[in-house]
C-alpha cells in the first residue's frame, strides 16, 4: 500500500535544509542584501556577515578565514580549483582516481593533456594511492584530485596515505564528506557544496591553503576571496550555520545512521541476484548503493516511489544522461538496477523496516511482471 507521505532517502543528492539554516537565513535576509565592498551602513552590515560566515566555515575546517572563498556550487568550485592549481603550475596535467565527480572528469576533458591519468580502484572503490602518486611523478602533471569519500557508493579514500613528490597539489573534493566524517589531513585545495550538509542550494566553498601556488584561471573581478562575484550574503551565513550545527551533532546521528544503513544492506544482500557494493566499514554512514539483476533502476525508483520512498538511480551526477555509472564500471559492478539510499539526519528506524520491507515487495513484483 502506497504511504501518504514520502520517506525522503536522497540526502546525498541535496540534504533538506537545517533548521539552523532556515533561522538564520530569514534573519539575514534583512541584514545581508548590502554590497559588502561598499563603506556605508548597509554595506558594512553585509561585511560584518560574510566575515561571519567566512570565519564559522573556516572555524568547523580547521582553516584559516582568509583561505576560504564561497563558490556557486560544489562543482565550480571543483573547476576552479583545479585550473587555478594547474594553471599556477603551468602544468595541465591531471592525475585523478576513476572514481571522481563527473566536475573533475569534464575538468580533465576540457584541459586536454598527454599527461593525465586515471588511476583505477578495486572492487570497493579504493583508489590505489601508489599507483596515483607514481603517476603524479610524471613530466606535465600539475595537480591530483582525490575525493574524500564516493558520492555514488560512500567509500572513504585513503587521503592521507597519498605520497606525492613536491610541487604537485592535491585537490580534495569533500561535498559527500563535510558533516559526515572527519576530513583527511593531506590537501592543498578542498572544495564542498552546502546543500549537501543541510545549507541552501547555490553555495559551494573553496578553500586553497595558505603557501598553495594558485592562479584564478578565469578573468579578474573585484571580488573579496579567490572566487570574486557578488557573494550571497544570506546563504553563506545559513550555510555556515547549517555546517556548524551539523558538527555538533553529527557523532549521535553518525552512529544511528551507520547501523540503519548496516539493515539496508543486510536487507538488500538477502535479496537473490543483489549486490551491495562500496567499502562495508570505511564509508560514509549514511549512504548505500546496491545493484539489483533483471530489473531496472528507474523502475525499482518508480516503484518505490509508489510506496513511499524517495531514492536516486544512476550516477549521482548524471543519472539525467541515462548513460551507466562510470563509479560502478570502475568498480567493476553490475551498473543495471541500481539503486542509491541516503539517509536524512532524522530517518528513523520504523521508516528504514518500512524501506526495506517495501524493497522486497518491489523487486520481487518487477521481476515477477518480467516472467522471471
Amino acid at each position: 500500500m502506497s504511504r501518504t507521505t514520502e520517506v525522503y532517502l536522497d540526502s546525498a543528492s541535496s540534504a533538506r535544509l537545517h533548521p539552523a539554516a532556515r533561522d538564520t537565513l530569514l534573519a539575514a535576509l534583512e541584514r545581508g542584501y548590502a554590497d559588502p565592498r561598499r563603506l556605508h551602513g548597509p554595506g558594512r552590515d553585509a561585511r560584518l556577515l560574510l566575515d561571519n560566515a567566512r570565519a564559522v566555515v573556516a572555524e568547523c575546517l580547521g582553516v584559516r578565514p582568509d583561505e576560504v572563498g564561497f563558490t556557486s556550487s560544489g562543482t565550480e568550485g571543483v573547476h576552479r580549483g583545479l585550473l587555478g592549481l594547474t594553471t599556477a603550475t603551468g602544468r595541465d596535467g591531471i592525475v585523478h582516481g576513476a572514481v571522481e565527480h563527473s566536475s573533475v572528469l569534464h575538468v580533465v576533458q576540457w584541459r586536454d593533456s598527454p599527461a593525465h591519468a586515471s588511476i583505477p580502484v578495486d572492487a570497493d572503490g579504493v583508489v590505489d594511492v601508489d599507483a596515483l602518486a607514481a603517476a603524479a611523478r610524471a613530466a606535465g602533471v600539475g595537480a591530483v584530485a582525490l575525493q574524500a569519500a564516493n558520492q555514488e557508493v560512500g567509500t572513504l579514500q585513503p587521503v592521507d596515505a597519498l605520497d606525492l613528490p613536491a610541487g604537485v597539489p592535491l585537490l580534495v573534493d569533500a561535498a559527500a564528506a563535510v558533516g559526515h566524517v572527519d576530513l583527511p589531513r593531506r590537501w592543498d585545495a578542498l572544495t564542498a557544496s552546502a546543500h549537501k550538509w543541510g545549507g541552501p542550494a547555490g553555495v559551494g566553498v573553496l578553500v586553497v591553503r595558505r603557501g598553495t601556488r594558485w592562479t584564478n584561471p578565469f578573468p579578474g573581478d573585484d571580488g573579496l576571496d579567490q572566487v570574486g562575484g557578488f557573494p550571497d550574503v544570506p546563504a553563506a551565513l545559513a550555510a555556515a550555520a547549517a555546517l556548524q550545527a551539523v558538527l555538533c551533532e553529527r557523532e549521535e546521528v553518525a552512529a544511528r545512521q551507520f547501523a540503519q544503513v548496516e539493515r539496508v544492506r543486510s536487507a538488500a544482500a538477502a535479496l537473490p541476484d543483489v549486490e551491495v557494493v562500496g567499502h562495508p566499514v570505511q564509508r560514509l554512514p549514511h549512504l548505500v548503493t546496491f545493484s539489483v539483476l533483471y530489473a531496472g533502476g528507474d523502475e525499482i525508483v518508480a516503484a518505490l516511489a509508489r510506496e513511499g520512498y524517495g531514492v536516486a538511480s544512476g550516477s549521482a551526477c548524471t543519472a539525467s544522461t541515462l548513460e551507466p555509472s562510470h563509479v560502478l564500471a570502475a568498480m567493476g559492478a553490475l551498473t543495471h538496477g541500481n539503486v542509491r539510499v541516503s539517509l536524512s539526519r532524522d530517518t528513523t528506524d520504523e521508516e528504514v523496516d518500512g524501506f526495506c520491507a517495501a524493497l522486497a515487495r518491489v523487486v520481487g513484483e518487477i521481476r515477477a511482471g518480467a516472467g522471471l
